[in-house]
């Protein structure tokens, strides 16, 4: 090689290579921002995202160019003008690299939150709606839902992955159903977009949600976060789960017999000896096997006629308390691990035969009553013929766990349960996105003190109007459907005394609340009415949020009580048209007290818009309760509107 062409090079290389770095970092955007989204209408809205400091970011929408330069912490931000509801843009941005958004929808846009009322998907109910699946044709409606992520020790600068959702009949499926029929409602009324940001988490208590700003005025849980902040601390509380984990995987690894034998207990070759009878649905603990926690395998045979065999059947098992591994003639359509969902297998065509079928089912349970919950639906069906699954099984015990030790006694250190561990990274990260409002469903969690919940709902709604600079944002939720058995006579509840915190909240300027006091299974958490609960959040928001004031958007709420002799008269705001008995008759679900506290069901009439309420076992009576029962089954105060009023009591002792 020539030595000046050498000489060249070389010291081309060299300067290329200790030339200061000039290339332009990616632009980054929030998950939000992103493919189909909706913004908010009739407000400035905002794009963010993150550079290299100093970095010159031009965001090109709707014929106008919007400019920012990247902070030395690497975030940038461009505010976008009010707009009016309408669509598709595209939104263009350029930095280092160049980024186009596609079919952006202007509208209104809900933040909906809470435990797993809030998230339950339309699969879920799908057997209840079918033809709202098949017609959920919605392509202004959709869902942005953020996959679960908590976090104590920091607030996230983003959200996980995500995407936005247009509503069709196969995408609707993975919609929180609430939601997805709040958003029906109102797009139906208004003919806007509706985005649905769906930040929900099953089993998380309300402090969760809220921020350290937030809840530093609620001394348990603000010293609770102070500990938590001691790192020694938290790393003694993960150790403690470390060595139960390791105590409860050498401890569970037991024998099956159903699976160790020289036959397993689903196969149909095997021989069924030394079972016993059990009565389906029901639990072990009713039927025999006193408190054993471990695998339980039941067996049914039934008999199918040819027509049945010749095509795809679906088998629902009700629900099963906790997990299950379900076969049919030996072989496994389907298995769940946690007791919440609903059983509904699918058959293939050609499994099923005609005459002898063999149904098995092996359940897992390490806490409470193992089993098959009643009231549940269990069949096989082909479409057009059932084979009905109550009655007589057969059962056998597989598998007997040791009791538990101190360890399994040791609560589980879970963030997603702590103060903060779930605003730091699924509020926090959606706070620059703009919305029309706050939908709100939760409570479950926080049953064990409802007295609680007086100051931490308000609190969630202050610290969430602060966070989103808007202290009149509309917040709509949900009180408590009814749940668990029907007590008989007058008792003290939990749950009572919850909705009662959440009935309290109304004084909060702005809110709404959806009574669903009917709308729950006394033996289901998660109960399938949800278009009930959808629709009337929907009522709520059409009079809080969108200023439709004539509109009756609630059933009767108790205003005040007055005593006349052996009666007291009640008054009611929310009255619309009037009180009525649902189903006419008398009013149900009243009770009435002395000054000595002790309730006792009273007999109540509607007369002039109010209920004169009244015992003939009281001759002095002081309060009034209604509908105060975990389950108050009966429950028929409603206005005309078709309604129902909320429970409360007179009680403020």
């Amino acid at each position: 090689m020539n030595f000046k062409l050498s000489f060249l090079i070389t010291g081309l290389l060299s300067a290329a290579l200790f030339a200061p770095h000039v290339t332009k970092a990616q632009v980054r955007l929030p998950q939000l921002i992103s493919d189909g989204m909706v913004l908010q209408r009739e407000t400035q809205t905002h794009a963010w995202g993150w550079a290299q400091p100093g970095e010159k970011v031009a965001v090109k929408f709707d014929r106008h160019t919007y400019k920012a330069v990247t902070a030395a912490d690497g975030r940038w931000l461009v505010t976008l003008p009010a707009l009016k509801a309408g669509g598709p843009y595209s939104m263009d941005i350029s930095a280092g690299n160049h980024i186009v958004i596609h079919d952006i929808l202007i509208g209104d846009v809900w933040f909906c939150s809470g435990q797993s009322n809030m998230v339950l998907p339309m699969e879920r109910v799908k057997e209840r709606y079918p033809e709202e699946i098949a017609k959920a044709d919605h392509p202004q409606i959709r869902n942005f839902f953020i996959s679960t992520v908590s976090d104590i020790s920091k607030v996230h600068d983003d959200l996980p992955t995500g995407k936005w959702e247009a509503a069709n009949p196969k995408s609707v499926l993975g919609f929180g159903a609430a939601t997805f029929f709040f958003a029906k409602q109102l797009y139906n009324k208004y003919h806007v977009p509706i985005g649905i940001i769906n930040s929900s988490v099953g089993g998380t208590p309300i402090q969760a949600w809220i921020s350290e700003e937030g809840i530093k005025n609620i001394s348990q849980y603000a010293d609770r976060l102070t500990v938590l902040k001691d790192t020694a601390f938290l790393n003694d509380i993960l150790r403690k789960d470390a060595e139960r984990k390791k105590l409860e995987s050498k401890s569970y690894k037991l024998t099956d017999k159903g699976l160790t034998g020289p036959q397993k207990w689903y196969d149909t070759a095997y021989i069924a000896e030394g079972w016993h009878n059990f009565w389906l649905p029901g639990y072990w603990a009713d039927q025999g096997i006193r408190g054993l926690n471990g695998v339980v395998w039941f067996r049914k045979e039934i008999d199918l006629p040819p027509s049945m065999t010749a095509k795809p059947a679906k088998l629902f098992m009700g629900r099963i308390v906790d997990a299950d591994e379900t076969y049919v003639n030996g072989k496994l359509v389907g298995n769940i691990t946690y007791q919440y969902p609903p059983r509904r297998y699918e058959v293939p065509a050609g499994l099923l035969k005609p005459g002898k079928n063999i149904i098995v089912v092996r359940i897992t349970n390490t806490a409470g009553k193992g089993g098959f919950v009643p009231d549940k639906h269990y069949f096989l069906t082909t479409g057009d013929k059932n084979i009905e699954l109550r009655g007589d099984w057969q059962y056998k015990v597989g598998e007997v766990f040791p009791a538990k030790t101190a360890v399994d006694n040791y609560a589980w250190f879970s963030a997603q349960n702590e103060p903060t561990g779930l605003y730091n990274t699924m509020v926090a990260p959606a706070l620059n996105y703009a919305i029309k409002g706050i939908l709100w469903y939760q409570g479950e969690a926080n049953t064990a003190k409802p007295d609680e919940y007086q100051q931490l709902l308000p609190a969630l709604i202050t610290d969430w109007r602060n966070k989103w600079h808007g202290s009149n944002i509309p917040f709509i939720y949900a009180q408590l459907p009814g749940f668990m058995e029907v007590d008989y006579s007058p008792e003290e509840s939990k749950w009572a005394q919850l909705r009662e915190a959440q009935l309290k909240t109304l004084s909060v300027t702005n809110t709404a609340m959806a009574v669903t006091i009917d709308a729950g299974e006394w033996n289901d958490i998660h109960p399938l009415d949800k278009k009930d609960v959808g629709d009337r959040m929907a009522l709520a928001a059409e009079k809080v949020a969108y200023g439709d004031t004539a509109l009756v958007s609630s059933g009767p709420i108790y205003h005040s009580a007055k005593i006349e002799g052996n009666k007291i008269m009640l008054t009611f705001t929310d009255i619309g048209s009037g009180l009525v008995a649902r189903g006419g008759g008398e009013l149900s679900q009243f009770a009435i007290a002395d000054e000595t506290g002790k309730y006792v069901w009273a007999n109540a009439t509607i007369k002039d818009n109010k209920v004169i309420v009244w015992s003939d076992e009281i001759e002095r009576p002081m309060y009034v309760r209604y509908a105060w029962a975990d389950n108050p089954e009966g429950a028929n105060l409603y206005n005309k509107e078709g309604l129902p009023a909320s429970p409360f009591t007179t009680d403020t002792r």
